[in-house]
């Protein structure tokens, strides 16, 4: 158990004691979706933010060189799930979080100073380890800070956090962009970012207790000993790379298929990337608490079904079906891995959580990676991002049939 004061202790204590403890848990769980905003919204989406400021600044104004410390953020990521696996017996959930924070941390003020290329592409390099480090344990720590029948909730929370953090991120570019006058405005955001990554840091060493929780002696190679120990372990891996191959398709291609295909203009295109974005701070608020209420299995599948009919309608290219499937893909972007881990949580304890979810995070990060090269050739080849999105609503329904084939209940 990974939180103030355990779940039992709460349901043992007197009637103040308990308000004492409840107010503690919310503490917890607002300061883990801070974590998640720090390793995600900031260690990695920010980059797509930042990414023309920073190519003109100290890229000389390559594309390609732009799209290789992408692509190098998101291959360290793919590593420091592979140091999750081996951490896991060496360290508690809730210090592996506090060495992400120390590394993100650490990363976005180098960022923000960052006098060449080859210093941004180290600090874009440790974000992807601290990123990983931070995002793997943390659900678990949420949904342990809660009563069991709330997880679904506490790990959508979470997620939510990351929703907030992009919004954050593109709202504050925008702002300092109007007032840069051609300024490096993307170094005064990471160096934001960095001020609150700070705060959320010493945070993660005055209120984060391990209570209960210690390292895995035993997870496999790859922690994936530990991730067949959950019943459905291989539908439910499935279905994570499946979100991962689909969601990059949609979430990448959006604005060009709107600008190319469907005669969007720039600003209209961007309107709807932002209604995409703002949908993912409710995505899982509202598919967690679901899935408390009716099961994961039939959630998750059906968020997959809604994806890929959003994937489709964003094909009509006009509105105001494009502004739904915009709403839509958000929402389920967001609520369908929370979902996915919410699954790993019910039928982990804390010792083997942190090794099966790395396990898990890595076909999600294969695919993730290779998902946007597939949809760009493919988009190249045939002369219309048509078939990129007809692809990806086709494998999130692939999803769906893995969703399916989940058990609802962790054993008692």
């Amino acid at each position: 158990m990974t939180s103030p004061a355990g779940v039992e202790e709460q349901e043992g204590a007197s009637p103040g004691r308990r308000a004492a403890l409840a107010e503690q848990a919310w503490i917890v769980i607002g300061l883990i979706m801070a974590t998640a905003c720090v390793a995600q919204a900031f260690g990695r989406f920010t980059w797509g933010v930042v990414l023309p400021g920073a190519r003109d600044d100290l890229l000389d104004g390559s594309n390609a060189v732009a799209g290789f410390f992408g692509t190098l953020n998101v291959a360290a990521y793919l590593i420091g799930t592979f140091a999750v696996s081996w951490m896991a017996s060496r360290v508690t959930l809730v210090g592996l979080v506090r060495i992400g924070m120390v590394l993100s941390t650490s990363a976005l003020g180098l960022a923000a100073i960052a006098p060449s290329g080859p210093v941004l592409a180290f600090a874009l390099f440790v974000m992807g380890l601290g990123g990983a480090l931070i995002w793997i344990p943390s659900p678990a720590i949420a949904a342990r800070t809660l009563p069991p029948h709330r997880a679904g909730m506490a790990v959508g929370m979470i997620g939510s956090g990351i929703g907030v953090g992009v919004v954050f991120a593109g709202q504050m570019a925008r702002y300092l962009d109007r007032r840069s006058d051609g300024g490096q405005f993307w170094q005064t955001l990471y160096r934001i970012e960095f001020g609150i990554a700070l705060i959320v840091l010493i945070g993660t060493f005055v209120f984060l207790r391990s209570q209960g929780d210690r390292p895995s002696m035993a997870g496999g190679f790859g922690g994936v000993g530990a991730l067949k120990t959950v019943p459905g372990w291989f539908p439910a891996t499935m279905a994570y790379a499946a979100f991962g191959f689909a969601y990059i398709l949609v979430i990448g291609f959006l604005v060009a298929r709107l600008e190319d295909d469907a005669g969007f203009s720039s600003d209209q295109a961007a309107t709807m990337f932002s209604v995409l974005g703002g949908a993912t701070v409710l995505g899982g608020l509202t598919l967690g608490p679901l899935s408390d209420r009716i099961g994961r299995r039939v959630t998750l599948t059906s968020a997959f079904v809604l994806f890929g009919l959003c994937a489709l309608l964003v094909l009509t290219g006009t509105q105001p079906w494009v502004l739904i499937a915009a709403f839509g893909a958000g929402l389920m972007f967001s609520g369908m891995p929370a979902l996915i881990i919410a699954h790993v949580v019910d039928h982990t304890t804390p010792d083997t959580y942190g090794p099966a979810f790395s396990a898990a995070t890595l076909a999600f990060g294969v695919t993730q990676m290779i998902s946007p090269q597939v949809g760009g050739l493919l988009a190249e080849y045939l002369g219309s991002f048509t078939w990129v999105f007809v692809l990806s609503a086709g494998v999130a329904f692939a999803g769906a049939g893995f969703a399916s084939r989940l058990q609802d209940r962790a054993p008692t």
